[in-house]
């Protein structure tokens, strides 16, 4: 979504700041100063968090983050003397001042064109167990329902950066069903019972409530064992199951001892440091996840974590995750399934992906290009993940009734 201040437009998706309707020239790492800054406002960063952002940590002078700040400001018609726009705060950083006479840097520079998606209806299921689950769907034609994702809000991913195109692309081929995790988003926040079953329960109620009675099933992350599970219990109404970016086994089950202890250090930091103002530990979640992501999707991602979930349910629900084992249900699928995978993921392994390929008989394994977690329109894999999910839907759609 594009940052608008002043008469300033940064389009974070075209790679172009305006003026008035103006493109203005700027190197790429002054755009994405620019970008960091302006989806910061009022808040003071440090050298350091900038160095992290648009430097993507590596070791860079004070001298060279100076340079840019003038390049930035220079591009704003702002300077050091004014500093409308970019302040400095002697000892602690910079901040950026939008100005009294916008509202949110995330307001619409336009108006929505009638192919955007704008707002989505959100409804409400009630589990067994008493939890309000948020959905909703977008979209006409065969039903594709995605298992429950970490940290997601079924409206603003409408409008993000990090979901939309996700939404935008499967849209115009299917009826897209998603709905929040308990605990996340817009589903209720006070749970007692994290545990995989009743992810498990949650999915099952939402499909329960739309009364479908065959659906094409997208799992990705801990999302895949979801979708797993409920294809074993329900084969009769999975036409076709997609796996992407998942696992059938928490990363406390891996084999793989270094990654074991990565992610153990992470939930630690997770612990300690979600709710905190101070950034680190936010910041290291989206350098994992989003390694390739520029500095407007590491922000978006850091405001996931402290708007969709509060920190005691991150910790409770990433522990879930790291306990999840439903191997030794992969025999047992007898659905189509298409196994997609990022091929140098760091949250979840790409033999993870062929773990689960391996698993399912005459399961399609496809590997995609990219670092990116959640795969992007800007990654070298999207155009293959979206045609991938495009023909498998249209494949199976005359299974769905």
């Amino acid at each position: 979504m594009p940052l608008l201040f002043a008469d300033f437009v940064v389009d974070v998706d075209a790679f172009e700041l305006r003026r008035g309707g103006v493109p203005i020239k700027v190197e790429p790492q002054v755009f994405d100063l620019i970008v960091f800054l302006a989806g910061n406002p009022g808040r003071v960063l440090s050298k350091h968090d900038i160095a992290q952002s648009v430097w993507h940590g590596r070791a860079i002078s004070d001298s060279a983050i100076s340079s840019r700040i003038n390049a930035a400001r220079h591009a704003l018609g702002d300077d050091g003397t004014a500093q409308r726009f970019i302040k400095t705060i002697h000892g602690r950083g910079f901040r950026f001042d939008p100005g009294p006479q916008t509202g949110s840097p995330l307001a619409q520079a336009e108006p929505q064109s009638a192919d955007q998606l704008g707002s989505v209806a959100v409804r409400y299921c009630r589990t067994s167990d008493g939890v309000n689950v948020a959905y909703g769907e977008t979209g006409q034609g065969v039903p594709l329902v995605k298992a429950a994702a970490f940290m997601t809000h079924i409206q603003y991913d409408s409008d993000g950066i990090l979901h939309r195109d996700w939404i935008k692309s499967f849209t115009k081929f299917c009826r897209y069903i998603r709905y929040d995790e308990r605990g996340n988003g817009l589903s209720d926040w006070s749970i007692s019972d994290f545990s995989f079953e009743k992810m498990v329960a949650d999915l099952e109620a939402v499909i329960d409530e739309l009364e479908l009675k065959r659906f094409v099933l997208l799992g990705s992350s801990q999302g895949a064992s979801v979708s797993i599970a409920y294809a074993h219990r329900h084969p009769e109404r999975v036409a076709g199951l997609i796996l992407y970016g998942g696992y059938a086994a928490g990363w406390r089950r891996s084999s793989d001892l270094k990654h074991r202890d990565k992610r153990e250090a992470l939930l630690e930091l997770a612990r300690v440091c979600w709710g905190d103002d101070n950034p680190t530990g936010r910041q290291a979640y989206a350098a994992l996840f989003y390694p390739d992501g520029t500095p407007a999707q590491h922000s978006e991602f850091m405001k996931l974590q402290r708007d969709t979930v509060t920190p005691d349910n991150a910790f409770r629900i990433m522990d879930t995750f790291a306990e999840i084992d439903v191997r030794h249900l992969l025999p047992s699928i007898r659905v189509p399934t298409l196994v997609m995978h990022v091929k140098d993921d760091a949250v979840v392994p790409l033999n993870a992906g062929k773990d689960m390929a391996c698993g399912i008989k005459g399961a399609e394994f496809v590997i995609l290009e990219g670092r990116n977690h959640i795969i992007q329109s800007t990654d070298p894999g999207w155009t293959r993940f979206t045609s991938e999910m495009r023909d498998f839907v249209h494949r199976h759609s005359d299974q769905v009734n």
